[in-house]
């Protein structure tokens, strides 16, 4: 990997804190639909795009939103009709703070940068693309080509001309800040600096308390719905077996060739209910009041807790030469 770090103290998606914030409307990339780069229910992709001023004018910064994932077309029609596989029913205006905020005050290093929101709509951090659409779901499963469309679009729009760039994301799109960074500095200059932040975006593929393996399990339920494989980083799945492994960062990070930032805590709590002690591994129902409050667990859960944390820091920092 080209340099991380682990910064294991913040709370989950702390580049985007929800403060008062300034309105940026949504853009739809209609040109996109022709090339069957549309969401889940066929509408076009979108972003919301505030514009660049004075020093900042050739300098991107392009955030991806997070959401989960759906891994079977049961899972994927429920998000069909909702903002997370639908432009259409998402609010035509987003608040920008955090990062993405205009205000020098609260934002100094990047708020006279393009700033850019690339909204989530597919359900597969952007790496499928299935041809086929079944007539009974209508399901459109084209996230790599949303994508490209939207990374195209804003390159008509100045981004072919950056001097730096930053792709960043939260939760499912802080993996796909990690999935697609190599590629988002191939589509740049190559004399742009380009840098990457996964905020809260680090999924470690790991055992849960059961013995099983319900987070790999999943990531390769989802791959096989979408078709992600072709279009996971190459130089990860050249070198993996299965390939699907390279939806997980550990396995990404060492292949890496641009610098990739870490933001995420060691005692994420979306980890520690889905992949450590998910209820599907807790027949007994022993986890449900410690997974929800760490005060609330047994000595020997804690010790779970804690060799998990050690693990998650050991494989986020063992490739860091940051």
């Amino acid at each position: 990997m080209a340099g991380s770090r682990l910064f294991s103290i913040f709370p989950v998606c702390f580049l985007v804190l929800l403060l008062k914030a300034q309105s940026i409307p949504i853009t739809l990339v209609q040109s996109g639909v022709a090339k069957g780069a549309v969401c889940l229910d066929g509408s076009p992709p979108a972003y919301h795009f505030d514009k660049g001023f004075g020093a900042g004018i050739n300098n991107w910064l392009v955030h991806i939103e997070g959401g989960a994932w759906c891994k079977d077309t049961a899972t994927c029609l429920s998000r069909k009709n909702t903002e997370r596989g639908s432009s259409s029913k998402m609010k035509k205006d987003m608040g920008f703070s955090g990062i993405l905020s205009g205000k020098k005050n609260s934002n100094p290093d990047f708020y006279d940068w393009n700033r850019i929101k690339i909204r989530y709509c597919d359900g597969s951090s952007f790496t499928g693309d299935v041809e086929a659409v079944s007539p009974s779901t209508g399901l459109y499963l084209r996230g790599a080509r949303v994508w490209r469309a939207i990374i195209d679009d804003l390159l008509a729009k100045g981004m072919n001309k950056a001097q730096m760039a930053i792709l960043s994301g939260c939760s499912a799109g802080g993996l796909s800040a990690i999935l697609h960074c190599d590629n988002f500095k191939d589509l740049l200059p190559a004399t742009t600096k380009v840098k990457c932040i996964s905020d809260a975006g680090f999924f470690l593929n790991a055992k849960d308390i059961s013995g099983g393996q319900t987070i790999q399990n999943f990531f390769s339920q989802v791959a096989a719905t979408h078709g992600s494989t072709k279009n996971l980083p190459a130089s990860c799945t050249a070198r993996t077996t299965p390939a699907e492994l390279c939806f997980f960062p550990q396995y990404v990070a060492q292949t890496m060739r641009t610098p990739l930032f870490i933001l995420n805590s060691a005692y994420d709590s979306w980890q520690l209910k889905n992949i450590l002690a998910p209820s599907s591994a807790d027949s007994g129902n022993k986890w449900s009041n410690c997974k929800l409050d760490l005060k609330k667990c047994s000595a020997p859960q804690l010790q779970t807790v804690q060799g998990y944390c050690l693990n998650f820091q050991s494989l986020s920092l063992s490739h860091s030469n940051a």
